[in-house]
């Protein structure tokens, strides 16, 4: 474990003294090009925006948001804000107007950065009419009272404030999927302690390259690319967009990547669409091939320089992981909160145990509640929720855990297995208790599933409501349902076979929409909410319950 921990803006102005030339941020400009900034570009341009901010006078601590995608000049505004003395407060780039001024109003946001975004008509209504807005380099078109190229005409601060362990860094609002977001307050000193840790714990130095696509207000991707590449000196690869994200993969070629299990089996997926699935297993399993043909799809993927790649959020299907680590990549699961700055548990190189996540992290304590709960300290955990004390108390105990919300148990390994939520145990019309998530990694293992919910609070027995893949879906188009249905009823009995009679699904539902942030079906994180999907499918599970197919299909 660190035994000092050292602050952000100290570590950063110590690489920035170091390799002051060295490559930090590399971002796609709109129409192509890059543009690259060294470590003393970033100073320099984090100090000029610094000193506009002080400029300012507002009272040292404010709340100054970022609104926009991954870009470099996000963690350039980062900087600033932590320079200028205040508390960065980021935001998701595809919230509604309601959210966004849910959020500001909340924070009590003194200023706003906005950058790239996808829907700014969208979102600009949710703006507080007195907030004043700062337009970064890559921004929508609109009307903003600053531009970044005002702040970069100030005098560049001439100081090195490194701010206290103690001090509040950033107010991460969750994505939540019910009511309100918690603004989870953490500070200078935990995130050291976590970004710390984790580049010691994976050995990431400065020769490493990460590409940055998930959302950096983020927890998972604020620590990996973010607060990682502050202390470990890696670059950053931006990528562009949805329909350039291969193409950024493969120029970042990175060494380190983090995922959640839909991008994982998206890369899957691609790949199947070019090679049909029985071939490319065929060819992996010959002795001398086999290496050779992995090593040419990992390329195709931009992959093959991956030294470790992650995976958080969720479970991994087994039949994944295995199928990565035929192509000759291990991906390790990982597993945090944002209360926790994401860092608890992670998978070590080699030590894979099927079923369960990997070990806890350096410096973290976990026990095992009586009632299941998953229950971990380290100096990760945040100080609290923002104007929440009450929250505050139902999630962190007196002693310091943090309650996770997780059922599960741990080995004497300190290896880590989740066996459901405290929360999402849902009691059918028998009387009986039945947990979702463990059902849900059963069935996702199957190639053509690529989103599941069970569903059944009040229901004699549990149903699960499932998304086809691309693949599935091209399947059932081109006359062969009648193959997937075989094959996906073959799977219910296998899944109901390894389950208890009250646990057991009566089918599976295969519903014809797609589960998409945009359509709020997805938080921003990709995870599935729960209460929208019974909420939209709800009025149906009386119907579908007296269905005689164990196979239906919602046309």
């Amino acid at each position: 474990m660190v035994d000092a921990i050292r602050l952000p803006l100290q570590v950063f102005y110590e690489r920035e003294a170091r390799h002051p030339n060295k490559r930090y941020l590399v971002q796609p400009l709109p129409g192509g090009g890059l543009e690259e900034l060294s470590w003393a570009d970033v100073g320099e341009q984090a100090r000029r925006a610094a000193g506009w901010l002080r400029s300012r006078e507002l009272t040292q601590g404010s709340r100054i948001a970022i609104i926009s995608k991954n870009c470099a000049h996000w963690i350039i505004a980062d900087l600033a804000i932590w320079m200028a003395g205040h508390v960065s407060v980021p935001l998701y780039p595809n919230l509604t107007a309601d959210s966004v001024r849910q959020v500001l109003e909340h924070a009590e946001a003194a200023l706003a950065f906005v950058g790239k975004l996808d829907d700014w008509p969208g979102m600009a209504p949710g703006i507080p009419d007195s907030l004043l807005t700062i337009g970064m380099p890559l921004r929508p078109d609109g009307d903003f009272d600053y531009l970044w190229s005002d702040l970069q005409a100030c005098t560049p601060i001439q100081d090195q404030p490194v701010r206290s362990a103690d001090q509040l860094a950033s107010i991460i609002y969750t994505s939540g999927t019910t009511g309100m977001p918690k603004g989870v307050m953490q500070t200078f000193g935990s995130f050291g302690f976590a970004a710390g840790n984790a580049i010691e714990l994976f050995g990431i130095a400065e020769q490493d390259r990460v590409l940055s696509y998930l959302p950096l207000c983020h927890v998972a991707e604020r620590m990996f690319v973010e607060l990682s590449s502050i202390y470990s000196g890696q670059t950053v690869f931006f990528a562009d967009s949805l329909d350039t994200f291969l193409d950024d993969l493969r120029r970042a070629r990175p060494t380190v990547l983090f995922g959640v299990p839909r991008i994982w089996t998206k890369f899957q997926m691609g790949v199947y669409s070019r090679m049909p699935a029985r071939r490319l297993d065929r060819l992996l399993r010959l002795p001398l091939i086999g290496p050779v043909v992995g090593k040419k799809v990992l390329a195709g993927l931009g992959l093959d320089a991956v030294r470790y790649a992650l995976s958080g959020a969720a479970p991994v299907p087994e039949a994944l992981l295995n199928w990565y680590r035929r192509l000759g990549l291990e991906v390790l699961e990982v597993y945090g909160m944002t209360e926790n700055c994401g860092y608890s548990h992670a998978g070590r190189p080699g030590k894979f145990k099927s079923g369960w996540i990997g070990q806890n992290s350096t410096g973290v304590e976990v026990r095992i509640a009586e009632d299941g709960e998953v229950q971990v300290r380290s100096g990760a955990t945040m100080r609290g929720y923002y104007k929440e004390p009450e929250k505050t108390a139902e999630v962190l105990t007196v002693d310091g855990f943090l309650r996770t919300g997780d059922k599960g148990e741990q080995d004497a390994e300190g290896n880590l297995r989740l066996t459901g939520r405290i929360k999402e145990i849902f009691k059918t019309s028998k009387g009986k208790y039945v947990a979702p998530a463990p059902i849900e990694n059963r069935l996702a293992v199957h190639s053509r599933i690529e989103q599941v919910c069970v569903v059944g609070d009040g229901m004699p027995q549990p149903m699960a409501l499932c998304v086809l893949s691309e693949i599935g879906r091209q399947e059932a188009a081109n006359g062969s349902r009648a193959t997937l249905e075989g094959s996906l009823k073959q799977l219910l009995d296998e899944v109901n076979q390894a389950l208890d009679q009250h646990e057991r699904l009566q089918r599976l539902v295969l519903v014809k929409d797609s589960w998409a942030v945009d359509n709020g079906f997805l938080t921003p994180t990709l995870k599935i909410k729960r209460n929208v999907v019974e909420g939209t499918y709800g009025p149906r599970f009386a119907e579908w319950g007296e269905q005689r197919d164990p196979v239906l299909w919602h046309d």
